[in-house]
């Protein structure tokens, strides 16, 4: 583990205390699991993390995973290119690295954080997850913000040193700051220890993976998710929920006069009751949500594709980022003062009428994205390609995986460790990687 004197910039002599206290962080932040020498001095230890991710084939391979509308496909209005993993990970990092420079945070970790919130995500999205965790159940289950600390950590060829017990050589992921690796950890525990549910399906790490987790989490009080992962999260929430329905309308799966239609916005608001905002809350609180979006005067009641339409459309979904991350911040800075908010020192405030909005916009987006019946025959496909492929590949293995989850099931010291590599193998196709290998080892299209 890393702690050097020099400081997290490479500047020689430059001392830690001088780096923290203008940056607001200490010298355990900036540790990284193995130590490394800088290739450049002069850049923070973030700044190097930043660079990092936005290197990696963990991220470019986003460009290839379903956000909510399949890339290639063609909208009945216009085709506006709609948004990947990869573009949707690309603008969260732009909200993020904003907002969180507003707070106090130092951007370029926000930024790392933003960009790191999605690699985990295998083929299919969501709907993938789901069918590698049923296939992962008796090694540890899958979800994907547990595997993007694994990738983070282990899996992304990037750092490699000598176990001590045997002298191998063994990844070490990224090797990013500790402070890079919290504010990417959504969920802070592992299965099954969500302090408020239990029961919940979220969480973030493996037990194989649990002794760089701890040691991420070494100063951490308790479950607390560290601030920067409070920004992260948010700006998540904004451009997904404000990007989903954008892309919704260029695809012409939504018509915006069916806001305003009772039986329609019954159907919307128990889908944000069901999935987004906590289930007792009333439908009129959610109706005053919506209808304060709908009364602003940049609010895209139409959309029709023209040029005119697209700038239209596109000014709404600046105002929505805008409206959503004002508020957060100033909330956050009535509660917290006008100092620098870091790590542990404070908590993201989004009012609760903002917080309603955004599930609005999440359930819309949900509604009529999402829940199409040609999208769940889709679905039903996937499901399909994911199990299938699971199994062969484990019939297969080691010799049909990929030359990297090769030389991991070799070294797997027992059978749950082989099957996670091949879940790791599945986890890293992107859409067309995984029917295309569906294919060839099924001999089925």
């Amino acid at each position: 583990m890393e702690g050097t004197a020099s400081g997290p910039g490479g500047a020689p002599g430059r001392p830690y205390e001088q780096y923290t206290a203008a940056g607001g962080y200490d010298a355990a932040a900036v540790e990284r699991w193995a130590p490394e020498p800088d290739k450049r001095p002069g850049r923070t230890a973030f700044q190097r993390d930043r660079a990092r991710v936005l290197h990696s084939a963990a991220l470019r391979r986003l460009a290839g995973k379903t956000q909510v509308v399949t890339p290639g496909s063609t909208g009945s209005v216009w085709d506006a290119s709609p948004r990947t993993r990869l573009t949707h990970s690309l603008e969260c990092a732009q909200v993020g690295r904003e907002l969180g420079a507003a707070l106090g945070c130092d951007p370029d970790l926000v930024e790392a954080a933003c960009l790191s919130h999605d690699l985990g995500h295998p083929p299919f999205g969501h709907n993938g997850e789901k069918t590698l965790d049923e296939f992962a159940a008796d090694c540890g289950g899958f979800e994907g913000n547990a595997q993007s600390l694994r990738l983070l950590t282990r899996l992304e060829p990037k750092r490699f040193v000598p176990d001590p017990a045997t002298g191998a050589l063994v990844g070490v992921g990224l090797n990013l700051t500790r402070a890079a690796l919290d504010a990417a950890t959504k969920y802070p525990w592992p299965r099954g220890a969500r302090p408020d549910d239990p029961a919940s399906p979220k969480f973030g790490v493996y037990e194989d993976d649990r002794p760089v987790f701890d040691w991420v989490r070494k100063d951490a009080p308790g479950p607390r998710v560290c601030f920067e992962a409070q920004v992260m999260d948010w700006s998540d929430d904004v451009a997904y929920s404000v990007h989903d329905v954008e892309d919704g309308l260029h695809a012409g799966h939504l018509d915006p006069r069916a806001l305003r239609d009772g039986s329609e916005r019954r159907e919307i608001f128990a889908v944000a009751r069901s999935r987004y905002a906590d289930p007792d809350t009333d439908p009129a609180e959610l109706a005053e949500a919506l209808d304060r979006l709908l009364a602003q005067d940049w609010w895209p009641h139409g959309y029709d594709g023209s040029a005119i339409g697209q700038a239209r459309l596109k000014d709404a979904t600046s105002q929505l980022i805008g409206r959503f991350c004002l508020a957060a911040e100033g909330a956050t800075r009535a509660a917290y003062g006008s100092g620098r908010l870091t790590r542990y020192g404070a908590e993201l405030v989004v009012p609760r009428g903002t917080r309603l909005e955004c599930a609005v916009l999440k359930a819309v987006a949900d509604r009529y994205v999402m829940q199409r019946a040609e999208q769940e025959r889709l679905r039903a496909d996937q499901r399909i390609v994911v199990a299938e492929l699971a199994d062969a590949l484990t019939a297969r293995a080691p010799g049909g995986l990929d030359p990297q989850f090769r030389a991991l099931f070799e070294e797997a010291a027992d059978d749950r460790a082989r099957k996670r590599t091949v879940v790791d193998q599945i986890a890293s196709l992107t859409d067309a990687t995984a029917r295309s290998l569906h294919a060839r080892l099924t001999g089925r299209v």
